[in-house]
């Protein structure tokens, strides 16, 4: 935290709003320090309850769908940290919607012990079997450390609308 009491990256966090694995940890540090957080959960999860109850700005929600677009509706960005089929299942719609346009702002993957190195040689693959085109393996970065992710977001290579005119392969 600053001195006037506003994150020193300047960014909050959007996130699923659980308490457990890496984005709940993510979370609790962030509230540590003074964060601005803030969790869209499915009421199901609530029922079984994974909601983080220490994040005051809940937001619940009735689908896995709608809770994907009010993330990333109110982001700047995307960090994927190591996770399961969740995470991946969002990143590639982040991916998806990036490569057609539609969402503007930095992809940052956090490459930690090299967890993405299989994901990162299937997009190399797309690329080389033309599914993909080159230029798509740009609209992320890859990053193998925690403290390269600011950075990583500030440098990203700008992406528009204009995406789309070369989405089709």
């Amino acid at each position: 935290m600053s001195a006037n009491g506003k994150p020193q990256s300047g960014y909050g966090i959007i996130y699923g709003g659980g308490a457990i694995g890496l984005m709940g940890a993510v979370a609790d540090e962030a509230l540590k320090h003074n964060g601005v957080v803030t969790g869209i959960i499915p009421r199901f999860m609530v029922d079984v309850e994974w909601e983080h109850k220490d994040v005051e700005d809940m937001i619940h929600v009735e689908t896995m769908h709608k809770r994907k677009e009010l993330m990333v509706q109110g982001s700047s960005g995307i960090l994927a940290l190591p996770g399961g089929t969740g995470t991946l299942e969002e990143l590639f719609e982040v991916m998806s919607l990036k490569k057609l346009g539609q969402y503007p702002h930095p992809i940052v993957v956090l490459n930690t012990n090299g967890y993405y190195d299989g994901m990162l040689q299937q997009t190399r693959k797309m690329v080389e079997e033309q599914f993909m085109r080159p230029i798509h393996n740009e609209m992320w970065t890859i990053v193998e450390r925690p403290e390269d992710v600011v950075a990583a977001i500030e440098r990203a290579t700008p992406w528009d609308e204009d995406a789309i005119r070369f989405a089709g392969v």
